[in-house]
């Protein structure tokens, strides 16, 4: 369990809606349909939690957000219908769901606050964020619950906060986006999604005979012996411009070849100042896993695809040659990382879930990196227009709170960057901060 770490201290009180169930609009097909190997491993069982911030618009007076997202909501199920159903779990704990149409749970609330009480910058953690995306009782689950939880809350300002809970087997943060592009398109009068909904599961199957052909430190089995007394405490870093190029200013500059990419060194610059905020003992192993989509990367999923097409590829070293060496080692993982994931990779991954019972990964002095800065969330215009914030609610996926995102955010001055949502153990936070401000007062 963490707790935020935020200069925002303000209450309020959400008066909600009892939940209720949105199913399709229309019949959908009955039929159990199977997740891929690549869906149902430990990894992806959890529910995450996306957030959007939509400030009051004059011309939408008279339009109550809720209705439009209710009514929106069971329309694009239509399309969209698996996740009207509920997960099944069958022999060596594979997934599958019964398309039933018993629905996705809606709430609809109001809250005693304006959306610029929440502050600048609008990132995360966010004060009350329990009251904003409320935990209905026996929906937690990932087995025979709802896939999708769905609350607006409508602020005293006119604006409204658009939050939801997706059982992550079923969609990547890809698919997530595509279906809340969807409601949107539907909240504004569509009469069916601009890229229709595919889902060909069978795709990312393992292979007969499964055959791992690769070594894959993600899945190491590695005792944990990390400590749970910690406090752990959510903060998030906002990377404007400025911060960004004097990073860029720490890396050699490649006169012969591509240039270092913004996620490269953001990447590198972050987990060698959190490794060095940890204190581990020198000769702790620490890994870094970039989550990597295949998309674009081949055909091997066709457009529309809307399930789980990305792999976690870690790198491994030592915490005292990490922390000891020069940014451009921890560079170079980075991009080794990267090089990792190919289609022959996501193939070896989805063996090794049949073969080892789809084990999770290793959460042990671990960091994951998710960069969603395309999926598109900031985009998703329910008539609103676009949102101040959008995206992952917090860190972590699930259990594993040693995970970030790189979320596209514009400051109160209009600066474009990225915010970077971290948990850490309370001491490692303040020396991670110290760490970089040390690091970054001295370029800027």
């Amino acid at each position: 369990m963490a707790i935020p770490f935020s200069p925002v201290n303000i209450k309020f009180t959400v008066r909600r809606s009892h939940p209720e169930l949105v199913a399709p609009a229309k019949p959908t097909p009955r039929e159990v349909k199977q997740l891929s190997d690549i869906d149902d491993s430990d990894v992806q069982r959890f529910q995450l939690p996306i957030v959007h911030f939509y400030p009051h618009k004059p011309s939408m007076a008279g339009n109550d957000p809720a209705q439009v997202m209710k009514s929106a909501l069971a329309q694009t199920l239509v399309f969209y219908y698996p996740f009207a159903g509920r997960l099944r779990e069958g022999l060596g704990r594979k997934l599958m769901v019964d398309c039933n149409a018993e629905g996705v749970i809606f709430i609809e609330a109001d809250a005693d606050v304006s959306l610029h009480q929440f502050g600048e910058p609008l990132q995360p953690p966010f004060p009350c964020f329990e009251e904003l995306l409320y935990s209905v009782p026996g929906s937690e689950g990932i087995i025979n619950c709802p896939l999708l939880l769905i609350q607006v809350t409508r602020l005293k300002c006119g604006g409204f906060i658009f939050a939801a809970l997706v059982n992550h087997t079923l969609s990547d943060g890809l698919g997530i986006a595509q279906f809340l592009k969807a409601l949107a398109e539907i909240a504004q009068s569509a009469c069916e999604p601009s890229i229709p909904p595919v889902w060909c599961r069978e795709l990312l199957n393992a292979r007969d005979p499964p055959r791992i052909t690769f070594s894959h430190n993600e899945y190491d089995e590695v005792p944990d012996d990390e400590t749970r007394s910690h406090v752990m405490v959510h903060h998030s870093f906002f990377f404007g411009p400025n911060e960004l190029k004097a990073i860029h200013k720490m890396f050699p500059y490649n006169h012969h070849g591509p240039q270092n990419s913004t996620f490269e060194v953001l990447t590198a610059f972050i987990w060698r100042c959190r490794t060095i905020a940890l204190q581990l003992e020198p000769d702790k192993e620490v890994r870094l896993m970039c989550s990597n989509n295949v998309r674009g990367k081949s055909t091997l999923v066709p457009p529309g695809y809307y399930g789980n097409a990305f792999v976690f590829p870690a790198v491994v070293t030592a915490a005292g040659k990490l922390c000891r060496n020069s940014l451009g080692y921890a560079l170079e993982l980075v991009k080794k990382s990267k090089a990792m994931a190919t289609v022959e990779y996501i193939r070896s991954v989805a063996d090794l879930m049949v073969i080892r019972g789809r084990p999770n990964l290793v959460s042990s002095r671990s960091w994951l990196v998710s960069d969603v800065r395309r999926a598109g969330f900031r985009d998703i215009d329910f008539g609103w227009g676009k949102a101040r914030y959008a995206g992952p609610a917090m860190a972590g996926i699930g259990d594993f709170l040693g995970a970030s995102f790189f979320i596209p955010h514009e400051n109160a001055k209009g600066e474009e960057g990225i915010v970077v949502p971290i948990c850490l153990p309370l001491k490692s936070m303040m020396l991670f901060i110290k760490q970089l401000e040390n690091m970054l007062i001295s370029k800027l």
